[in-house]
């Protein structure tokens, strides 16, 4: 099953074998698909635009036109009423690829070049390319296999990026490149050692410095170096040392960080920029908290903003350098819903008088707010547009708390149309991931709209193994505590059904990648109390893959999981790994994603897991397995294109509705 060329006959064949059986399955619900892509591609704003963002002259901002599946990256000079200038037109740029997307975007400092990356694959390892803007020619560079993050020296001719490892796609070298020169004479800058870290290029709000962020699960490392300095000398801000992490930005003569240094939740702290190893020089910005995880943070000449979690919720606090209101704990703006989620937009320009902030939740599109430095107002910038109808006022939205076997409370958001009945009578869509620390917030889907107006309700359910509330939620979810997130999610689900906020037999259970994994485990522990189960890209093989360095990215994963080398985490990874705890009972009905090329998870695992399921399950509930030929781990990047999975699982859960009786 395993072929990493991804040309091998028998392989392609079988694959296509089990989508011919997609089709066939699925055929009575063309109708419905239809309809539902019809509906989930008519609420996006055909004329879509983002806020633009004002750097070094020009208004930059992307923008989709009707109908079409690509972003236009353009610029204004000057003012917004000046001409636009296409830098990047993907529509045009797609074409003769079966996958298209484009990773990221640096213009030259001097606003005379543009860098950007694109995969035609969906490996996720992208070429990095540059244009002249002033002449809209591309130039002859083109450099091969590399991660997204691009960064810019001073002298508008030398580009930092991260190579990558060609068989297990680590991210493993910081190169040098110089334009007009070929890949081969790109010098090495930094080579990290230990496979466990992930490598990433940024610079600094301020423009002065560029950083080399090293990062694991336990430990982190920056270095620096002047974007003026013709040798690109880097050093590290701190070495790294056991269990410290740390993040970094630059103010004047100083770095601010944010560092779990003495502060689980983190801290945000201020230190020389020639004394910044020293950690006897940290002084406190903003202290410790228990009750408030520090999560990302923007540096302005006279503020700090800071998102942090509280209570199971992203918020924004804003404090002054200098002054402040008494507390020294700054301004937590408002928030008018029960569940909600507050993002900070990075921006460029250190000295611009506002913070970028979204604002969302179930019911309420993404809002943009500049929040104005000087006056404490928050500005309304755009709020999306949906289309179709759509109304927040016609909706509901709840955050709630389920307690877990072991009495821990499990914070829960939750929405639902107005007028649907809360009695157990309504069918319930649960949503997890509950992995690596990252948190799962309430934020808008126009998807969801289509199972809201038919009566669902929509849950998140904020389990272990995300940050939601704070770094030990994140820690008891990881390596020998792992089974807390699946147990936090079925106990979820039962506590969901008690309160009637679902029907017993109508639960649908939802995950991707590291919440595919969850899905899963569920079904082998649970599956009597979920009707239908959808997983995408599912990394459900863990101790076979883990056990396998040449697989892609195990060695950056056993922070997470634990390395089955050690007894200890093989016989724990065994007892819980979906794959090996698939067994001759009744499960329910699956659908599942893939894509060939995946980077992250490799197609072989649902496969194999799909072929062991069939082999062992004792009922006649459907299995269908879908496999997108021509796309990796976030499936199709195409606006429109990705609506044709959606669509299919909609229409594959309202079958299951259907069919129930």
């Amino acid at each position: 099953m395993r072929d990493d060329t991804r040309q091998s006959k028998e392989v392609l064949d079988y694959l296509n074998a089990e989508n011919a059986w997609r089709d066939a399955a699925m055929a009575h619900t063309e109708a419905l698909q239809k309809t539902l892509y019809e509906e989930l591609a008519g609420r996006l704003d055909p004329n879509e635009s983002s806020v633009p963002v004002y750097d070094g002259g020009y208004w930059y901002y992307t923008r989709f036109g009707p109908g079409k599946d690509y972003p236009v990256y353009a610029r204004r000079k000057g003012t917004l009423d000046a001409t636009e200038q296409v830098m990047l037109d993907g529509n045009q740029m797609a074409p003769g690829h079966k996958f298209f997307q484009i990773g990221s975007t640096r213009v030259s400092p001097d606003g005379r070049l543009l860098a950007w990356t694109e995969d035609t694959v969906g490996r996720r390892q992208y070429t990095l390319k540059v244009r002249n803007l002033e002449s809209a020619t591309a130039l002859p560079d083109a450099v091969t296999n590399v991660e997204t993050d691009v960064v810019w020296a001073a002298d508008n001719r030398t580009l930092l990026y991260v190579a990558k490892d060609p068989v297990t796609l680590l991210s493993e070298r910081v190169q040098r490149h110089t334009l007009g020169t070929d890949q081969q004479a790109d010098a090495l800058v930094y080579e990290e050692k230990d496979p466990s870290f992930y490598l990433g290029l940024t610079r600094s709000r301020s423009g002065k410095y560029l950083f080399i962020a090293l990062a694991s699960t336990e430990e982190s490392e920056w270095h620096f170096a002047e974007a003026s300095d013709p040798q690109l000398r880097f050093r590290p801000v701190r070495p790294r040392e056991p269990h410290l992490l740390y993040d970094v930005e630059h103010l004047g003569t100083d770095f601010v960080l944010r560092t779990n240094w003495q502060a689980p939740n983190f801290r945000i702290v201020r230190t020389p920029i020639a004394r910044s190893a020293d950690k006897s020089t940290w002084r406190d910005v903003l202290p410790h908290r228990k009750e408030a995880f520090l999560e990302t943070f923007e540096v302005a000449t006279t503020h700090l903003a800071v998102n942090e979690r509280s209570g199971g919720l992203l918020k924004l606090r804003v404090l002054p350098w200098q002054g402040g209101n008494g507390s020294g704990q700054g301004t937590l703006i408002d928030a008018r819903e029960p569940t909600y989620t507050m993002r900070l937009v990075p921006t460029p320009g250190i000295d611009s008088p506002a913070i970028r902030y979204t604002y969302t939740s179930l019911i309420t599109p993404t809002t943009v707010y500049d929040y104005d430095l000087k006056t404490g107002h928050s500005e309304l910038q755009k709020i999306d547009r949906v289309l179709g109808g759509f109304e927040s006022a016609n909706y509901a939205t709840e955050f709630i708390s389920a307690a877990a076997r072991d009495g821990k409370p499990i914070p829960v958001s939750l929405a639902y149309r107005k007028g649907t009945r809360l009695d157990g009578t309504a069918p319930l869509y649960l949503y997890g991931y509950g992995s690596y620390g990252l948190s799962e917030d309430p934020e808008f889907s126009s998807d969801w709209v289509s199972l809201l107006d038919r009566g669902f309700v929509v849950a998140i359910a904020h389990i272990r193994g995300g940050q939601e509330l704070g770094r030990q939620w994140y820690e008891e979810g990881r390596q020998l505590q792992k089974k807390n997130t699946f147990t936090d999610y079925i106990d979820v689900t039962r506590y969901l059904v008690r309160q009637g906020y679902g029907a017993k037999d109508q639960v649908f259970a939802e995950g991707g990648s590291a919440g595919g994994l969850l899905m899963g485990a569920v079904a082998n522990m649970a599956p009597g109390e979920y009707r239908g189960i959808i997983a995408y890209v599912p990394f459900v093989d863990v101790v076979t893959t883990m056990l396998d360095e040449s697989i892609p990215l195990t060695t950056n994963e056993f922070d997470e999981w634990g390395n089955p080398e050690q007894k200890i985490f093989y016989d724990y990874m065994l007892s819980y790994s979906p794959y090996d705890n698939v067994a001759a009972r009744d499960y329910p009905a699956m659908l599942v994603f893939t894509g060939l090329w995946d980077s992250q998870v490799q197609y072989y695992e649902p496969a194999k897991w799909v072929a062991r399921l069939r082999a062992n399950k004792t009922n006649d509930r459907p299995l269908i397995f879908s496999v997108d030929m021509s796309a990796g781990h976030s499936g199709q990047a195409g606006r429109y294109q990705q609506y044709r999975d959606t669509a299919l699982e909609y229409a594959f859960i309202l079958d299951q509705l259907a069919a129930r009786h």
